[in-house]
């Protein structure tokens, strides 16, 4: 019987390089040196601490839905009997209900916000943009059986700074949005959510590029700092790991939005897999194939924590800033920090991480030869 994976399927050494290779002699390169390299090369092929993160976290009990924890090898009558109960209320009762609920929230939202937008720029129709925004995402969540539990209110961010969360799924910013208001910072995309995209810009303003001006930074940068130097504009909601993690860790945040300058309001999310999976795997499961797994669950549940805004400290870089926050979220949330860009998901590992290895075991070696 194996372990839960919180424990690793295998044992590892934590000891540092120089301290273990250290242990075997004082100076110079060694054959034997090879095998510490190879032993974390094998370690890293069976279990690495990356790639694990791109998959649904397992359970410790089997929740009555088709996925299950690798313990779990027998089905008995009556779990069976419950399981197809539950397929049956999901599917003919539940599944039917949150489709209708999902219709009328993205109808209600490209309705509402085309009408609103057609009325000039005035307090009333920012009062109007914020009751559209906040209905309708209360009727997203209630199209997938949200219970959020929001903590610390007091510490909501607020409009001219930039929202930073965790991500775990696309839902994320509809479960902030049921709290409240957002300028959302994204791709122009096609289809059914260009037209949402196209519909809320004119009510709200969102921040929305076209494919080739998210390449440039410099252009990005700018218009994100002129939105946040508008005291009177939603504060924008940024997902800095720029993919979605299962839910039990946080990886590296890009520097980004740690460049725009303004205050920023960590937020940390954390969802409770018993009811149903929320992580989005996108090199498993297409939007249509995630939505209809989320629909077909018996309920979304997470808490949401909002964190004491932070502020760039004199003399700390943006990589430093990032770090902090991502910290703070982590701590609050239970989640564990790992220093990996999550763009690891769909690429190989940089050349620059290789040779970081191989400059840390050179500057060793000169160390070591430097005492002797």
């Amino acid at each position: 019987r194996l372990p839960f994976p919180s424990q690793g399927i295998i044992e590892r050494d934590e000891t540092p390089m120089e301290k273990e290779i250290k242990r075997l002699h004082q100076v110079d390169f060694e054959f034997s040196d090879i095998f510490y390299f190879c032993r974390k090369g094998f370690e890293a092929i069976v279990e690495d601490e990356v790639t694990q993160r791109f998959s649904s976290e397992e359970l410790v009990s089997w929740n009555l839905l088709t996925r299950t924890n690798i313990n779990f090898h027998y089905v008995s009558l009556r779990l069976t009997i419950l399981w197809v109960i539950g397929v049956v209320v999901r599917y003919c009762f539940l599944l039917p209900l949150r489709f209708t609920l999902a219709a009328i929230g993205i109808t209600s939202m490209i309705v509402g916000t085309t009408m609103v937008g057609q009325l000039p720029n005035s307090s009333l129709k920012n009062y109007l943009s914020e009751v559209v925004h906040l209905t309708c995402s209360r009727i997203l969540v209630r199209a997938l059986s949200g219970t959020i539990r929001y903590h610390n209110k007091e510490n909501k961010p607020q409009k001219g700074g930039i929202c930073v969360a965790n991500h775990t799924s696309p839902i994320d910013a509809i479960i902030l949005t049921n709290d409240g208001c957002y300028a959302m910072v994204g791709q122009v995309h096609g289809g059914l959510m260009g037209v949402i995209q196209r519909a809320t810009v004119k009510a709200c303003p969102h921040v929305w590029f076209e494919r080739s001006e998210i390449k440039d930074r410099h252009l990005v940068t700018k218009r994100l700092r002129e939105h946040v130097m508008d005291k009177s504009k939603l504060p924008i909601l940024i997902f800095p790991e720029g993919t979605c993690i299962n839910n039990t860790s946080v990886m590296m945040f890009k520097k980004g939005s740690f460049e725009i300058g303004g205050t920023i309001y960590p937020v940390a999310i954390k969802y409770d897999p018993q009811f149903g999976d929320a992580f989005w795997n996108s090199s498993k499961y297409n939007i249509v194939s995630y939505l209809l797994r989320i629909m077909t669950s018996w309920a979304i549940v997470c808490d949401v924590w909002y964190l004491p805004a932070m502020v760039r400290e004199e003399g700390e870089d943006a990589v430093q800033f990032a770090n902090r926050v991502r910290s703070a979220i982590a701590r609050q949330g239970g989640l564990t920090e790992l220093p990996w860009d999550g763009g690891l998901k769909r690429a190989k590992v940089k050349d620059t991480f290789k040779e970081e290895q191989q400059k840390n075991y050179s500057k060793m070696l000169v160390r070591n030869g430097s005492i002797g």
